[in-house]
């Protein structure tokens, strides 16, 4: 394998040990050097601070906040941050969401390896990277504007969402997000106007026909 990145600085951001340690053994086969790893977003803003990474391996499902908050905490608190997202699902809305955010790039865990050194190659030289697969994907979804109902959540309802989805109760998701029970329950009540579902089986069936979690 050729040595196109050498020299540059990773962050892998990942709750999976095997896949962060594949992560590493492809990097540092074409020359980068990984400075640190983290197992969720939380520890990934930490690790950023002390590293300084040249690029943020990030994966968009983790447990804590996720990968979508932590990407906009990270941004927040360093703008010039260089963020390349992954996710194992094939959807539209996360890669829309995360590029608005401001992530530098976004690629589905299914890439061949050597898409994944040239996402990591192109994000670190300050340039966009969207997954081939998804690009007309993503381009069609913005076309369209808010055809689904999931769009019109804003940035907090999706990432409250994405977690009741998953199962979690309306008390873990208070303590992931540092948000007050109370607090969580208003958005719940608004994304199930937004959505029209009156339930979490209702919730999480949206996230499945979606592609958001799966099943």
């Amino acid at each position: 394998m050729n040595k196109n990145l050498q020299g540059i600085r990773v962050l892998l951001a990942d709750d999976h040990a095997v896949v962060r340690l594949g992560f590493r053994l492809l990097l540092e086969g074409a020359g980068a050097e990984v400075v640190g790893e983290a197992g969720n977003g939380e520890n990934a803003i930490r690790l950023y601070a002390e590293s300084n990474p040249d690029v943020v391996v990030m994966d968009v499902s983790m447990p804590g906040i996720g990968g979508l908050a932590a990407l906009e905490r990270l941004l927040v608190w360093e703008s010039k941050a260089r963020v390349l997202m992954l996710s194992a699902h094939h959807d539209d809305i996360v890669p829309v969401r995360a590029l608005r955010l401001g992530a530098s790039g976004y690629l589905c865990k299914r890439a061949e390896p050597e898409e994944f050194l040239r996402a990591v190659g192109q994000v670190a030289g300050g340039r966009r990277y969207l997954d081939p697969e998804l690009a007309q994907i993503v381009a069609l979804a913005q076309l369209s504007g808010s055809a689904n109902p999931v769009e019109a959540l804003t940035e907090k309802e999706l990432a409250v969402f994405l977690k009741l989805a998953e199962g979690r109760s309306v008390n873990d998701v208070a303590g992931d997000f540092c948000l007050s029970p109370s607090t969580v329950g208003t958005h719940l009540y608004h994304i199930k106007q937004k959505l029209n579902v009156q339930n979490g089986a209702e919730l999480t069936l949206v996230a499945l026909r979606n592609g958001l979690i799966e099943g």
